[in-house]
Order: structure tokens, then C-alpha cells, then sequence
């Protein structure tokens, strides 16, 4: 029995000032990592990051440095956490490789999250892809189409591919090409386009529009017509001058050529 007692004094001797340290070490270890954590969240609410992207970046930081810390303290403690360290390593791995497609996926949701190429109500153009995004989730973003259906678009090639974000600029410049006969007047039919968009209060005059005669085509003079508008305006303003034109035109007898044919049947005299 008293070898026991024995054994068990010098056991206590040996490593009571090493158990006392690592709780020491983990107490202080505790309160470091929640100052690093709360510096990071601050960080990021002064950048202006998404809400929860910081409160998931936090708790991932938190969950590492606190595995970090329960390895140093049990190996404090004399734990051999080689073989575990390892085995933890393995699984890790093969979890990885089955999680690929997955992972990639989030880390492009960080990267939207980061640097935001565009944000919620923001129309873009990806993957094919036309819509008003609805919602940026960690691993897919979710887009409305103007007929009113749900795209879901994995995050990482919208990360890492091309995409069109038609919301970025407050202006944007409306396109259109009128053509008329090469029997009208083009002095005319550029002051009918240019009476309807001076009356368009939603046209920009600076810059100012373009109207100019931009190919002799076919079987028509072409007008380019450039138009800058605020970006919510696009649309509007791209229909109703189309629609203005035409009825001007009609008024004012300008002719808007359409493609036709004209077939000549021949008959042979009879011999």
C-alpha cells in the first residue's frame, strides 16, 4: 500500500505543475482568442462586410484557434497527439475530396461576399443567365428573371467566370437604329427623331444625344440613335421612342422600308 502511496505522490509531483500550467495556459488562451475574434468582427464591420459572412468568418476562426489551443494544452500535459493529429489529417482529406465541388462553392460565396462584384436587387448577366439577383447565399446565388423565374447559380464559377452587372453604373446608354426611304428626307426624319427626344424629360442631355445617318443599307437609310438615361430608365426609354418614332413617322408620311420581293412571271410565246 505504501508503494502505491508512494507511486502516486511522485506521479502528482510530476505532473501537477504541468496540469496547473496548461489550465493556466488554456484560461489565457480562452480570453486571447476571444479578443482576436472580436478585433476580426470589428475589422470586418468597419469594411462593411455582409452580416453573416462575419459571424461565420468569426466562428470559424474561433473554432480553429480553439482546437489549436486543446492540442497545445494536452501535449503540455505529456498526450502524444501525433497519431490523433494524423488520423484527423486522413479524414479531413477524403472528406475534402467527396466535399470538392462543395468547397468551391463556398469559397466563391466568401469571395462574392468579399469583394461583392454585385449585391441583392442588382440585374446581371451570367452563366447564360439574365436576372435580378434575389439572394447571395454561402453556396449558391439566387436570381429572378423578368418572367418571374428562380435561377440558382453555383457561386463558384460566378466568381470565377465572366458576368455583365447592369446596376453597377447610374447611367446607361439606349442603342436604337430607325431606318426610312432612300425617296424621304433625311433632314426631315432626323427632326422628327430629335422633336421626340427633346420631349423626353428622361433623356439625358449630357451627353448629348446622338442622331446621325449611319449606313446606306440595302433598301434603307439608317439612323444610329445613342440616348444616355439613368440605369432605371433603360427600358422605358428604349420602347416608348421606338413607338414615338413610328408614330411620328406615320404622321409626318416618312416611310419605314420593310423587305419585299417582287416576282415577274415571264411566259414564252407559243411557237
Amino acid at each position: 500500500m505504501e508503494e502505491y502511496v508512494n507511486e502516486g505522490v511522485s506521479l502528482a509531483m510530476a505532473y501537477l505543475p504541468k496540469v496547473l500550467l496548461a489550465i493556466v495556459f488554456l484560461w489565457v488562451g480562452l480570453w486571447a482568442i476571444k479578443k482576436i475574434v472580436g478585433l476580426m468582427d470589428l475589422a470586418m464591420t468597419k469594411k462593411d462586410i455582409e452580416v453573416s459572412l462575419r459571424g461565420f468568418l468569426c466562428s470559424v476562426l474561433g473554432s480553429l484557434l480553439k482546437v489549436a489551443l486543446v492540442i497545445s494544452v494536452a501535449t503540455m500535459v505529456g498526450i502524444e497527439m501525433t497519431a490523433f493529429i494524423a488520423v484527423l489529417g486522413a479524414a479531413g482529406l477524403a472528406v475534402g475530396m467527396a466535399l470538392s465541388g462543395t468547397l468551391q462553392n463556398f469559397a466563391g460565396g466568401v469571395i462574392i461576399l468579399l469583394f461583392k462584384p454585385y449585391k441583392v436587387g442588382d440585374v446581371i448577366e451570367a452563366q447564360g443567365y439574365i436576372g435580378s439577383v434575389s439572394d447571395i447565399q454561402i453556396f449558391v446565388t439566387v436570381l429572378k428573371t423578368p418572367d418571374n423565374k428562380t435561377i440558382i447559380i453555383p457561386n463558384a464559377p460566378l466568381s470565377t467566370g465572366s458576368l455583365v452587372n447592369y446596376s453597377v453604373e447610374k447611367t446607361r446608354r439606349v442603342d436604337l437604329v430607325f431606318g426610312i426611304g432612300y425617296g424621304d428626307s433625311i433632314d426631315e426624319a432626323r427632326s422628327v427623331i430629335q422633336g421626340i427626344v427633346d420631349a423626353d424629360e428622361r433623356i439625358h442631355n449630357d451627353p448629348e444625344p446622338f442622331i446621325k445617318v449611319g449606313e446606306l443599307a440595302d433598301s434603307s437609310v439608317n439612323f444610329v440613335v445613342r440616348l444616355w438615361v439613368n440605369s432605371e430608365d433603360y427600358w422605358g426609354v428604349h420602347f416608348d421612342t421606338i413607338e414615338a418614332v413610328k408614330k411620328a413617322f406615320d404622321d409626318k408620311g416618312v416611310s419605314i422600308p420593310f423587305p419585299q420581293q417582287d416576282v415577274y412571271i415571264h411566259q414564252a410565246a407559243n411557237q
